[in-house]
């Protein structure tokens, strides 16, 4: 029997955990333990794959549902399915460096009980063996890079994904496909709930108090690395755009785009007497004609 693998402990988060703190304390992890960070650690590969993988799992919902009533630490119970019919969810593959309690718990990893080319293109032009594939990869994978399992034919492959790899770039895997073709992979990056690429940049909005806003002050700003302090200055207005520059997507030439945070100013969702008192204060002073001088 497989060794049992407590995602939420690995990621150190409960099992309520909302999506959005299992991506937080997945960018906190991987920037913490990345092997390119922990030149000297032997472990810090397999530290990564293994946070990898808990992500992977956590941060998809069938998955998560699959792993939360599956996945127990006595082992598999019985009526267990051993899989998802038909392949993992997406299809094509299944992000992660599977350990053994991975693959018992979902399967190989993709065409299981199918045609082991849909979602495949045979190459009509020079190389008829050749096949074609969509690769989906979360952005936080895609920015630290990452490595993925799929299977072909029943051959189980592993694909490197480059740190800072763009949506719609072209992975090739040279004479991998049946029969010794190639296969040729188009990154796709799954949508993030805070996050967006624009180029190099990457664009966020953040939520900035009425009363910063006005009068300026600091404010936290989530970044793919984590969240940082950034200072406002005062009568900063709804829709402005501030730059943190070397905050946003690698570059082939080992620097960084930047982050785009554009503000969006709110108010209280209740307001206090104290607070409604202040606010009716303002409200007379905006109303008050000008003085004349």
């Amino acid at each position: 029997m497989a060794a049992y693998k407590d995602y939420y402990d690995i990621l150190g988060v409960p099992k309520t955990a909302s999506q959005q703190d299992i991506r937080a304390a997945f960018r906190k992890l991987a920037a913490k333990h990345h092997p390119d960070r922990n030149p000297d650690d032997p472990n810090a590969e397999e530290k990564f794959k293994e946070i990898n993988e808990a992500y992977t799992v956590l941060a998809d919902e069938e998955k998560r549902k699959m792993y939360d009533r599956f996945g127990t630490a006595d082992g598999m119970p019985s009526g267990y399915p051993g899989g998802f019919p038909g392949g993992a969810p997406g299809g094509f593959s299944t992000n992660g460096d599977f350990s053994d309690f991975f693959q018992t718990l979902f399967g190989n990893g993709g065409f299981s009980g199918g045609n082991p080319f849909e979602g495949f293109q045979t190459s009509s032009r020079s190389r008829p063996n050749d096949v074609r594939g969509e690769l989906n990869v979360s952005l936080e994978q895609a920015f630290y890079g990452t490595t993925t399992m799929i299977s072909v034919d029943g051959k189980r492959i592993e694909v490197s994904v480059p740190k800072g790899v763009s949506g719609g770039a072209k992975l090739r895997l040279r004479g991998q496909a049946p029969g010794g073709g190639d296969i040729y992979l188009t990154v796709k990056l799954e949508r993030h709930a805070i996050f967006a690429l624009d180029g190099d940049n990457v664009r966020v909005t953040i939520d900035v108090p009425d009363y910063i806003a006005a009068l300026g002050g600091s404010v936290r700003v989530p970044t793919l690395e984590g969240d940082v302090d950034m200072s406002l200055p005062a009568s900063t207005q709804a829709g402005r755009t501030v730059r943190l520059r070397g905050q946003g997507w690698p570059k082939r030439d080992g620097t960084r785009g930047d982050e785009l945070a554009e503000v969006r100013i709110v108010i209280p969702s209740k307001v206090s007497d104290a607070q409604r008192e202040l606010y009716e204060k303002l409200r007379t002073l905006a109303e008050a004609p000008p003085v004349a001088r």
